[in-house]
């Protein structure tokens, strides 16, 4: 019995850790990737790539490995919520893999955007990442923090108050994709808005770590 609860407490704790760990390699990542001039031209982006090469590779690498964690992280909640096997489990899943993908999608722009051959890569890259930009909010976070707020919702594993969280990030970001549907580049202050959800996972996260023993107990009178 003592063995089965510190598993469950360690698998908290790691699962915690990971989330902690994604989003502070996401914020390492926006501060150190900065972004371009505005309107600038084929010249002047080119220019931009050679100065800040570095900083744009290791801040596509670290936003690639970020949301994995931060993944990993929403994935063990569904797992310790009993919901693998539920419609808002499996659909948690699919929300995860799309975060997933329009993430790479975007970050595959960032390292195309640094080719100097075609003079017209960095220009079309960047109208490529404005695009993806919409996703996130369209389609991305919507399709994961939906079906995960339900999940908590009908479990014990985090405070129900992050469970209405999630579904507050829910309408907000899908309200955000439709005002702004007819704008092809998103305004700054909207895609800075997609940094609040680092604040749930981060609250989320230690919460879980915080609650790990009580989960176990509770895992040992079922």
């Amino acid at each position: 019995m003592t063995t089965q609860l510190n598993r469950i407490r360690r698998f908290c704790v790691l699962s915690g850790l990971s989330g902690v760990a994604g989003v502070v390699l996401l914020g390492v990542s926006f501060a150190i990737n900065s972004a371009p001039p505005p309107d600038p031209s084929s010249s002047e982006l080119l220019a931009f790539g050679r100065q800040h090469f570095a900083d744009i590779v290791w801040g596509a690498w670290l936003q690639a490995v970020g949301p994995l964690m931060i993944v990993l992280f929403a994935l063990a909640l569904v797992h310790l919520a009993g919901a693998t096997q539920r419609l808002d489990g499996w659909m948690t899943f699919f929300g995860a893999t799309v975060l997933m993908t329009v993430s790479l999608i975007q970050i595959s722009f960032y390292i195309a955007a640094l080719n100097t051959e075609p003079t017209t890569m960095p220009p079309i890259s960047l109208r490529v990442i404005y695009a993806v930009q919409h996703l996130y909010f369209i389609a991305a976070a919507p399709a994961l923090f939906l079906p995960l707020g339900i999940v908590l919702l009908r479990s014990q594993v985090l405070p129900r108050v992050y469970g209405y969280l999630a579904l507050l990030l829910t309408v907000g970001f899908s309200a955000l994709g439709l005002v702004y549907l007819m704008t092809l580049t998103l305004p700054a202050w909207v895609t800075a808005m997609g940094g609040v959800q680092a604040f749930w996972w981060l609250g989320a996260s230690i919460a879980l770590i915080l609650r790990g023993r009580q989960l176990a107990q509770t895992e040992s009178t079922l």
